[in-house]
């Protein structure tokens, strides 16, 4: 933690800041009123930004207890989040290499009409549109059973974890956890090869899975070691900011105009969503916050980031929004700052073990939803205007409107409070020497596979749409959850080339669950890339052209800890639960069926360790 002076003083030098920044902010009111908020109730625009609460483990057992709860604002937006024993919302994860994770999760969501009797809101038919009816997919006694999919339903999804995707693990297809049932358990081993960075949890309930995390329903875990990966970090400062996206809370306002243009005209996609202005500017299609302090449309009132005059710091940031894409970039008097990205997805980008203590300097940083992105910020000195602000993202015709606006205001002062430092001295991080770097890998096999949308009804183009993400040669049709075949069979220790075709009309995220990969190609031009990624653009269709954009991935199926049945998917949640997912079977090598089948549950467990609660 900091070496400057005590936890007193820091609270108090924040309170100051607090006082000086106006009352805006509601950060005190709430520590001192924390048992009196409603569940979820979020600060108010304009607050400093703090980082989350932490939950370390200890003699490498990490133990957490999460309750699961939703609240129903003012304004009719339902809000989730998850509390940790002390009343902290979306607490960090903090793990090493080779930790056991024991996480108990408890789900305690209400209905809509108890939400609503209990806030006094009117609950907007939109909470549940475009989600499976709840006659369709009724709650099953065991939370591994299958899908008892309702809208009350939950369940995590450890993003970018290399972990058995089996129950109590990484199981999204057929855990479910319903309100009223016993606290459900996670246990798992963190891989002592797992890369050090930073990962996060989310719920995966399909048809479901959008209006949770839009809610707020996210965190970050970080594995941690990332300045043994690259010795250049020793030492440094470490932030950690989670952009998440939210429905706006001024939705009928008009955009503040500039000069004489006028506001481009709001128009919509068949799912109610802004569509793509392709100006820059006018109405987005979602607010974003900062940490959970919103930066609302039309005035974007900014947040604020305290630091220590030319003090350089290691930044983490999560883009943790359901379907906002996100353009970082930090600006001194309009001027771009350069940032030193050392790791992206949870990867340190010399990953490949031959770049050392790799940095990329960069102006600004794209990142899809779900993508991770650690940086150097170089610091500032005194008396300089500074913003953290995202850059509009051209997301097609068929898009979202994602424009430029502001995040955070970067305070330079003396009395900033000081973050807590990575370690100022720690070993090097042995290069692995298991396995072949990927890149030297010859495939199996190369498959295509396209994403593509058609209206539900084709007389009716503004009818809902219906989104699929297709493995060409089969034919093209939504993820089907009550379905138990496989989109695609590999065998574990194959390798694969993947080409991910995109012939719609806007912007789309593939996500792979379980693994990372490489990525060869942008568009059929070679890109040299040596680290690997578990989310990647796939830039929009044109409409007429006869190449539909693609990227060419190498996929990485030789960890036998991934055996099993997982999926792929669009990474913009709206787009997933709508149908733009498949599932991938990893099966064992022949030797080691008969193994694997000699393994019981309880065995299992054992195997992970005997602590408990």
């Amino acid at each position: 933690m900091s070496v400057r002076g005590t936890k007193d003083l820091r609270t108090a030098i924040i309170a100051l800041a607090l006082f000086a920044l106006g009352p805006g902010c509601s950060c005190a009111q709430q520590i001192a009123t924390r048992g009196k908020l409603a569940a979820c109730q979020r600060p108010a625009p304009g607050g400093i930004v703090t980082e989350p609460e932490e939950i370390r483990s200890h003699h490498a057992v990490l133990k957490a207890e999460l309750t699961y709860v939703n609240f129903t604002a003012a304004d009719g937006q339902e809000q989730y989040c998850y509390l940790s024993t002390s009343g902290g919302e979306a607490p960090t994860l903090r793990v090493h290499p080779g930790d056991l994770l024991i996480l108990r999760l408890k789900n305690e969501l209400k209905g809509p009409a108890d939400l609503a009797a209990n806030s006094g809101a009117q609950v907007p038919a939109s909470t549940t549109t475009n989600a499976p009816t709840n006659s369709m997919f009724m709650p099953v006694q065991s939370p591994c059973d299958g899908v008892s999919m309702t809208a009350l339903s939950t369940n995590l999804h450890f993003h970018g974890l290399t972990v058995p995707p089996t129950c109590h693990e990484d199981d999204v297809l057929r855990t479910m956890v319903d309100p009223g049932s016993r606290a459900f358990e996670y246990r798992f081993r963190i891989p002592r090869d797992q890369p050090p960075g930073l990962y996060w949890y989310h719920p995966h309930v399909h048809g479901y899975t959008n209006v949770q995390v839009l809610g707020g329903a996210s965190g970050a875990l970080i594995v941690d070691g990332i300045a043994r990966a690259n010795r250049l970090l020793l030492g440094l400062p470490e932030r950690l900011f989670i952009i998440r996206d939210q429905n706006l809370l001024n939705p009928d306002a008009q955009p503040v105009q500039s000069g004489n243009v006028p506001p481009p005209i709001v128009l919509r996609d068949p799912e109610g969503d802004i569509l793509n202005t392709g100006t820059g500017g006018g109405k987005p299609a979602k607010d974003l916050s900062i940490n959970f302090i919103p930066v609302p449309f039309p005035q974007y009132p900014p947040a604020q980031i305290l630091v220590r005059p030319s003090e350089k710091q290691f930044w983490r940031v999560l883009n943790g929004s359901a379907i906002t894409y996100l353009d970082l970039q930090v600006l001194a008097d309009n001027v771009p700052q350069p940032l030193g990205v050392v790791s992206l997805d949870g990867i340190p980008i010399n990953e490949d073990g031959t770049a050392g203590n790799r940095i990329i300097w960069q102006s600004h940083i794209l990142l899809p939803p779900a993508g991770r992105a650690e940086f150097i910020f170089k610091g500032l000195p005194k008396g300089v205007h500074a913003s953290f602000v995202t850059r509009t993202v051209d997301t097609g015709p068929a898009g979202e409107n994602d424009p430029t606006r502001p995040l955070a205001a970067i305070t330079v002062s003396d009395v900033a409070p000081e973050p807590a430092r990575l370690p100022g001295s720690a070993a090097p991080l042995p290069r692995s020497t298991s396995s072949v770097w990927l890149a030297d890998v010859k495939p199996v096999r190369t498959r295509t596979l396209y994403f593509s949308e058609t209206p539900q009804d084709p007389k009716n183009p503004n009818s809902p749409t219906i989104f699929m993400l297709t493995v060409e040669g089969q034919p093209p049709m939504p993820y089907d959850p009550r379905s138990s075949k496989p989109n695609i069979i590999v065998r574990q220790g194959d390798v694969e080339d993947w080409i991910i075709q995109n012939r719609t009309r806007e912007l789309h995220a593939f996500h792979i669950h379980q693994i990372h990969f490489l990525m060869l190609d942008w568009n059929g031009v070679p890109v040299d890339e040596p680290f690997l990624r578990d989310t990647v653009n796939v830039a929009y269709w044109d409409g007429k052209s006869s190449q539909y954009p693609s990227v060419k991935l190498r996929m990485d199926f030789r960890d036998p800890s991934i055996v099993g049945t997982f999926v792929y998917h669009c990474h913009l949640l709206e787009h997933e639960d709508g149908g733009m997912m498949g599932t991938i079977l990893v099966e064992p090598k022949p030797a080691q069926r008969t193994a694997s089948k000699a393994v019981s549950r309880s065995a299992h467990f054992a195997a992970q360790g005997s602590a408990k609660f």
